[in-house]
């Protein structure tokens, strides 16, 4: 059985991206009478919050998008995190870094639109400083990971030259998203993962840490993004398209249809449920470009307050 899932991260109230990615994930699960699973990514305790990730549940269900089974919460899950992540450092493959924030740009970040900083690898033969905060990464090979994607075809990375040694554990202890992802995929059974392309660099470094611990791998397709009139992608700073603003004066129907009209599934924005659009589901039909949504959103919004 096909079994998707959506995982979003509780650090604020979904935006019109969140959704777009959550409807297509929805849509290809169950137009394959597949299963769809909801996992809360709230693993950052300095950014999550409960009240983020009841107001999306309660955004899913008011959209039609129902879940199957009870959601995962990954801040429940540490101790499985941990039986891995020491399976990891049994293989030799892990070592302490202490660069700091600065030192490193972000490097963690796992949005390939972020301006992703190659590791020099820096601290992979500095000796231990007993004490020191540290974080703990995966050495990754130089050598190439290859994996064909559902929307955008063969995919090949090398991990050295692209991503370098990643973090799998961060400075406070908190899980990392490469290696807390890929765990609660395998463990729930997820076979396929349907997300933005801003994540598509993720994938090669999942890929690799699955290899590592022994777990097929699911099927990877990633997604045109959602952009403002700047082109830059939706993100929660654009209040204006979060679903509090939007509930304020759209229906559920209006929201479907628009997005299934962005997607290419229908020929014209026209009010539709989740379930409706199932039959009218192809990823031939979804452009590969990004698309810029400002203006249009802005037309449906008038609409329906008219």
């Amino acid at each position: 059985m096909t079994k998707g899932r959506f995982a979003p991260s509780p650090t604020g109230r979904m935006h019109l991206g969140n959704v777009f990615s959550a409807l297509l994930s929805w849509l290809s699960a169950k137009s394959q009478d597949g299963q769809w699973l909801l996992r809360i990514e709230d693993i950052d305790p300095q950014r999550s919050r409960r009240e983020y990730a009841l107001w999306l549940m309660d955004d899913l269900q008011w959209l039609g998008l129902a879940w199957d089974g009870d959601p995962v919460w990954q801040s429940q899950r540490s101790d499985i995190y941990e039986h891995y992540f020491r399976q990891l450092q049994s293989q030799h493959l892990t070592y302490p870094c202490y660069c700091t924030r600065a030192d490193l740009l972000a490097t963690q970040a796992p949005h390939e639109s972020d301006g992703r900083v190659v590791y020099a690898g820096t601290c992979r033969h500095r000796p231990p400083q007993p004490g020191a905060a540290a974080a703990t990464r995966l050495i990754v090979p130089d050598g190439d990971v290859t994996f064909t994607d559902g929307h955008y075809g063969q995919q090949t990375v090398n991990l050295a030259r692209h991503v370098g040694d990643f973090i799998i554990r961060r400075k406070d202890g908190a899980w990392a998203y490469q290696l807390a992802v890929v765990v609660d995929d395998a463990l729930t059974g997820v076979t396929e993962v349907v997300r933005g392309r801003d994540l598509l660099l993720s994938s090669p470094q999942q890929l690799y840490v699955a290899q590592l611990l022994g777990f097929p791998p699911p099927h990877f397709t990633h997604l045109p993004l959602l952009c403002n009139e700047a082109g830059q992608r939706l993100s929660k700073r654009d209040s204006s398209l979060d679903m509090g603003s939007l509930r304020s004066h759209c229906s559920p129907a209006d929201i479907i249809g628009f997005l299934a009209y962005t997607a290419g599934l229908v020929p014209e924005p026209q009010p539709l449920s989740a379930n409706e659009l199932i039959a009218h589901f192809s990823w031939d039909k979804v452009p590969r470009h990004d698309i810029v949504i400002g203006r249009s959103i802005e037309s449906l919004e008038q609409k329906y307050k008219e």
